[in-house]
C-alpha cells in the first residue's frame, strides 16, 4: 500500500495484525475494548529492521496518524513522524503460542514507488 505523506511523498507499507495478536494486546494491557495502540520505533535493542531501535507499542490516542488498522476493537496506528520505521516494508504482527508472546516479523521486498 502506498501512503501520500505530503506534496509529492508517498512511501509503501503494509502491517498484518492477526487474530491472536489482536487478543494478546488485549490481555496484555488489560483494557476493555476499544482502545488505541500506538506502533512506534523505539532506540533500544539491536533491532531486525534499523539497528538500534526495536519495535514497541503504548496504549495511546492518535495525534497525527499516519497510518491506521482496526482489528477486533483495537485500533492500532502509527503517527506520521514514525512511518519512516515501515517504509518499504511489510511488518506482521502474530502470536507465538510457545512462547505465549506477540511476534514481530519485517520483510523488506516492497518496491518503492516514485510519485
Amino acid at each position: 500500500m502506498q501512503y501520500q505523506l505530503g506534496k509529492g511523498w508517498c512511501i509503501n507499507m503494509f502491517i498484518s495484525i492477526d487474530e491472536k495478536a489482536s487478543s494478546w494486546f488485549t490481555r496484555e494491557f488489560e483494557l476493555n475494548k476499544p482502545f488505541s495502540i500506538r506502533m512506534f520505533p523505539q532506540y533500544a535493542g539491536f533491532g531486525q529492521k534499523h539497528k538500534g531501535y526495536s519495535l514497541a507499542f503504548s496504549v495511546e490516542h492518535p495525534a497525527n496518524i499516519g497510518f491506521t488498522k482496526e482489528v477486533n476493537g483495537i485500533t492500532f496506528y502509527v503517527e506520521g513522524n514514525d512511518v519512516w520505521f515501515f517504509e518499504d516494508t511489510e511488518t506482521y504482527l502474530s502470536f507465538d503460542d510457545f512462547l505465549d508472546e506477540i511476534q514481530v516479523t519485517f520483510k523488506e521486498d516492497m518496491v518503492t514507488a516514485i510519485n
